[in-house]
């Protein structure tokens, strides 16, 4: 049978969607915007004014110039081995450490969980953060990005919550069979819980790539930047000029404009690319850390 709604629920409907939509319109506009902005023409667009919706005089100047510079190459292949080598350290460590706290015969259990929590809210502070790695003689080398933020306490939570909802019948039955839990939780708890690590997968995936801060801290040689710290020396510092070679000030300043909105569309594309292949697992996996949590 056909359900038949009143007219209150009908314009509810009506409301939700229109709101919605606007909600969805302020989240897309300025990430669409950036991308018109990097194909229009220099000129034309420093001198358009209000929205922008189609690409002022399509060109791809912009991009070519972007890619003269060296330092932004250099930055991506920074970015790639510091996202690839840090995920998987970020996965190792906080499978292991999940697996451990979701065992019921470790001792002490609630002890350890209550001392890993209080790191999400205190901290040593910079000063100590950095001596700490400084003294571990890590500065000016990409492992001060990686290892001092090997493990997210967020992350361990989520996982860990993923693997109490395993069911004990599937563990308890390799257990006799004679699996050890490295062959329990390589074959049987990771397959169960495979949506959750992708999500927290992309999670660190996003956070290492995003990062800048601790670069800037802890790296001293320009040719060891990531892309996020080039991409803030070029937008924050104005150092676009130098890739806009040629043509008078005024012309190497009109399309540096341009350059600014390319090199936002060029860091952040590869990562955004990403979620497509991770949108299945999204939902579940956190889903999974918010209702047994």
């Amino acid at each position: 049978m056909k359900i038949k709604h009143s007219f209150g629920e009908r314009l509810f409907d009506v409301i939700n969607n229109i709101i919605m939509l606007l909600v969805a319109f302020v989240m897309i506009y300025p990430l669409y915007y950036v991308v018109v902005a990097s194909f229009s023409n220099a000129s034309e667009f420093v001198s358009h004014k209000g929205m922008l919706w189609a690409p002022l005089s399509p060109n791809i100047l912009a991009y070519q110039l972007a890619f003269k510079n060296p330092m932004l190459l250099r930055g991506y292949a920074n970015t790639i081995f510091i996202v690839v080598v840090g995920v998987l350290v970020n996965l190792i460590l906080t499978v292991i450490g999940a697996y451990f706290l979701s065992r019921k015969e470790v001792k002490l259990q609630k002890p350890i969980m209550i001392l890993i929590i209080i790191t999400m809210f205190f901290s040593g502070g910079m000063i100590p953060f950095y001596f700490s790695v400084r003294d571990l003689g890590l500065e000016n080398t990409h492992w001060a990005l990686i290892f001092p933020a090997a493990i997210n306490t967020f992350n361990l939570i989520i996982m860990k919550t993923a693997f109490l909802g395993v069911p004990e019948s599937l563990t308890e039955s390799a257990n006799l069979d004679g699996a050890g839990h490295i062959r329990i939780l390589l074959n049987i708890v990771l397959p169960v819980t495979k949506s959750s690590l992708a999500v927290i997968g992309l999670y660190y995936a996003v956070e290492h790539w995003s990062s800048w801060f601790n670069a800037m801290l802890f790296l001293k040689d320009r040719e060891k930047y990531p892309l996020q710290l080039i991409l803030r020396e070029i937008l924050i510092q104005n150092n676009m000029t130098e890739m806009a070679d040629g043509g008078d000030v005024a012309g190497r300043a009109f399309i540096s404009e341009t350059i600014k909105y390319a090199i936002i569309v060029i860091s952040t594309a590869p990562i955004l690319c990403v979620y497509p292949f991770l949108q299945k697992y999204f939902t579940k996996g956190v889903m999974i850390g918010a209702v047994k949590g």
